[in-house]
């Protein structure tokens, strides 16, 4: 009797590429067995993303966190081809000198996005990162971020999420200024920060943390903004002015669909001498979801009452109170 057709192995393939992409990563390299023709299919894989499952479960931190750098490390020395995904999420490997390693590798095969989410840590970002020209999406968590003076930006960045990353305020500034394409920015857990946003593309922006002010200078294409700002002590915290937070933050955003604000966004916004009538109308806005209002501050109820008159297709309003 002959060998049964081997009728996976012929397909397309795109096919293939499609089948493995759907797999883990552990998974798509286990493939390998089927046959001679799949040893190294999964080796031209675009998309590589790792975590703790990547290597088998121990009791010994030591061995998982041994195991899962030469995981990573074999992937990528068999890889073959541009590598346009690598994330690495897992909270074993910190300030490995490794990471700086597969980073300078990243950075010359291509590299469109990559995600580090590591655990609380000392890990600065290598400078060959800054030579990542084509990124179109970025996230850090828990990294000390500071580029080197010839660094202009990101001309290529579409999305940006910094999460609990130490660096210094003007250079958050000066990276989104850099990034004249980018269309998604989420900072959180950030210190006691006065920031200056100008990024003419942006439509999504995400703010968590200690904001002592904020300046929406140049971002005419804003859809969906989502606020969360603290306090140590009283409103003191944020910065005062004659100017009112509600126009200084909302007056250049006429494409507004959705607005987010937890905590102590509608005290921010109720900062400054009141204008009267907002010099705009927001046309497109139809959600507003504003929590923990004080209803006993006026101040605070004339900003709502100024948001809903000058959004005549608002259909969905959410207020709590704190």
């Amino acid at each position: 009797m002959g060998e049964s057709p081997d009728f996976i192995s012929d397909l397309p393939q795109s096919i293939i590429e499609n089948i493995l992409t759907r797999l883990s990563i552990r998974d798509a390299i286990r493939t390998s067995v089927l046959s001679s023709k799949w040893r190294y299919k999964w080796s031209t894989l675009t998309d590589l993303v790792f975590d703790e499952k990547c290597v088998s479960p121990a009791n010994d931190r030591c061995v998982v966190e041994t195991n899962l750098v030469r995981f990573i490390t074999g992937v990528l020395l068999l890889h073959q081809g541009p590598i346009h995904k690598f994330q690495l999420s897992t909270s074993f490997l910190q300030c490995r000198p490794d990471i700086d390693q597969w980073l300078l590798f990243l950075s010359r095969n291509g590299i469109k996005e990559l995600v580090l989410k590591l655990k609380e840590g000392e890990f600065r970002v290598p400078s060959c990162l800054f030579n990542c020209l084509k990124l179109t999406r970025l996230e850090l968590c828990h990294c000390e971020f500071d580029p080197p003076q010839y660094f202009k930006g990101f001309s290529s960045l579409k999305s940006l999420n910094l999460h609990q990353i130490l660096v210094a305020p003007e250079v958050i500034e000066s990276l989104i200024s850099g990034c004249p394409l980018l269309e998604f920015l989420s900072l959180s857990y950030f210190d006691s920060l006065v920031l200056s946003i100008s990024a003419p593309n942006l439509m999504y922006l995400y703010l968590d943390g200690e904001f002592k002010d904020i300046f929406l200078e140049n971002t005419p294409k804003l859809v969906a903004i989502s606020v969360s700002m603290y306090m140590h002590e009283d409103v003191t915290d944020f910065e005062q002015s004659s100017d009112y937070n509600l126009v200084k933050f909302l007056g250049g955003v006429p494409l507004l669909e959705k607005l987010v604000g937890y905590i102590y966004f509608t005290k921010y916004l109720s900062i400054g001498d009141d204008p009267g009538r907002l010099p705009i109308t927001y046309i497109h806005l139809q959600t507003i979801e504003l929590y923990q209002l004080c209803f006993e501050d006026a101040d605070e109820v004339l900003v709502l009452l100024r948001l809903v008159t000058h959004s005549p297709n608002l259909k969905e309003l959410k207020v709590s109170v704190c």
